[in-house]
Order: structure tokens, then sequence, then C-alpha cells
């Protein structure tokens, strides 16, 4: 019930910054400095936890975004973690993100940017054969630089840390597992 109604929220919202991108790009001829943006990324994951569950792992990531002007947009996203772990202990986690993005343009065609906001995820795990689902939220900060390749067309780098903050019950000591996701990223993002 939850995620449907995060579901419907988030359809809802873009639906609405959609219309409102439509209504200012025709009163704005130029509609890079505002507007709805997409974009991807794929990179590397540390997985940062305790015991069995540090590893490294590959994550991606989509994103949609409204820029109010150069300086500031609203970013949501899906990212996937992929899976972690060893053979006793394993997790596969994803989840979605609601960020506020601030950006400064240092030279004609590169920006320096951070954000940071909230994340909801879902983390399948599997611990000494006992098998579960935790859905829990944490925050989340980046920070990352973009290259234009056009005025429309980004290239950017970026590094992301996550608190997902996973709780899987340790069963040799009663203890949780407290995880940490870092991630460098390559990515793309597409102004319209």
């Amino acid at each position: 019930m939850k995620n449907t109604i995060l579901t419907l929220a988030a359809i809802i919202s873009l639906a609405s910054v959609s219309a409102y991108s439509q209504a200012q790009s025709m009163e704005n001829n130029d509609t890079t400095e505002n507007g709805i943006y997409v974009g991807a990324n794929y990179g590397y994951l540390k997985v940062d936890g305790k015991d069995d569950f540090d590893d490294d792992s590959d994550v991606i990531q989509g994103l949609v975004g409204y820029r109010f002007n150069q300086y500031l947009a609203i970013e949501g996203g899906y990212v996937n973690f992929g899976d972690y772990g060893n053979s006793l202990s394993n997790a596969e986690t994803d989840g979605y993100t609601a960020a506020l993005k601030v950006s400064y343009p240092i030279v004609d065609r590169v920006e320096l940017y951070a954000k940071g906001g909230q994340l909801w995820y879902s983390t399948d795990y599997d611990v000494l054969g006992f098998s579960g689902n935790k859905d829990d939220e944490g925050v989340f900060a980046g920070a990352g630089v973009a290259f234009k390749v056009t005025d429309r067309f980004l290239i950017n780098v970026e590094y992301t840390w996550y608190d997902a903050g996973i709780t899987v019950e340790n069963f040799s000591n009663g203890a949780d597992t407290d995880t940490d996701f870092k991630q460098a990223s390559l990515g793309v993002e597409y102004r319209f």
C-alpha cells in the first residue's frame, strides 16, 4: 500500500511539473535554463556494512527532474544497487529517491552540483538460509561535475553516499547490520 501511494504521488507530481514546464516553455524561448530533464547513471558501488555485507557491486540509476533555473532543481530517481554479500549472507537492494539539486556553472560548458534528499528502499536478504524482505528509508547526499556536450546533452561524473541503514538480524549475536552505500558513477542527462 505504501509503495502504491508513493507511486501515485510521484505520477501526480511529474504530471504537474510537466504541465508547468510546458506553460513556462511557451513563455520562454530559452528552455535550457529551466524545464524537465532525464538522466541515467552507471557505476561502481561500495557496500560498507558489518561482517558479511561488505562488498562491491554495480549500480544503475534512472533520473527525472525539473530545473527552476540554472541553480536549483528537484529530482526523483530509481536506483538498483545490485546484489552484494557472500554465499552465507547476501542481499539485493533497490529504491526510489527525491532530492533537491543545487548547480553552479563554473565556465560556459562545466557545472558543479550537489544534491541531497530522501531514499526509500527495499532489501531482499538471505542470511544462513533465512530469507526476508525489509522496506525502509534513509537519507543521501551527492556531488558531481557535469560537462555540456551540447546545450541539452550533458555527461556527468558523480559521487553519492546513501545512509541505507539496512537492518538484518545477525543470528550470531542478535545485533543489527548498519550498511552505507557509496556510489561513484558516470552518467548522462538530457534537458528538454
